[in-house]
């Protein structure tokens, strides 16, 4: 069964920069959409940023716009989200998942599969 598993959160300080890591288990992560998910306490999940099949779109919320990339490597089963300039406001659960949509989608009811997620604090 296909698993994504989400790391290299942590705590930063404002203005630092973090990577995170989704690695997908499975011979099938080159045939999806893939993107990252956000919660924040007592708040609603959010998109963050996602990306196509082949890496040829990108979309970004409003907020992260600028400061954060989104990547994948389909070699290595793996997509990355650098994020830089780092925010209080950035605090929350990242989560990545995994989409049908190939070229892309920010819809978070267009994503099947979803890893546990991993904590990334950002202090002033």
């Amino acid at each position: 069964q296909v698993q994504l598993t989400e790391s290299g959160g942590g705590l930063a300080q404002v203005g630092a920069s973090l990577r995170l890591s989704c690695a997908a288990s499975g011979r099938t992560f080159g045939s999806y959409a893939m993107g990252w998910f956000r919660q924040a306490p007592g708040k609603e999940r959010e998109f963050v940023a996602a990306v196509s099949r082949n890496s040829g779109f990108t979309y970004y919320a409003n907020s992260v716009r600028g400061r954060f990339t989104i990547s994948r490597d389909n070699d290595k089963n793996t997509m990355y989200l650098q994020m830089n300039s780092l925010k209080p406001e950035d605090t929350a659960i990242y989560y990545c998942a995994r989409s049908n949509v190939l070229q892309g989608t920010t819809r978070g009811d267009e994503y099947d599969l979803w890893g546990q997620g991993t904590q990334v604090t950002v202090s002033s």
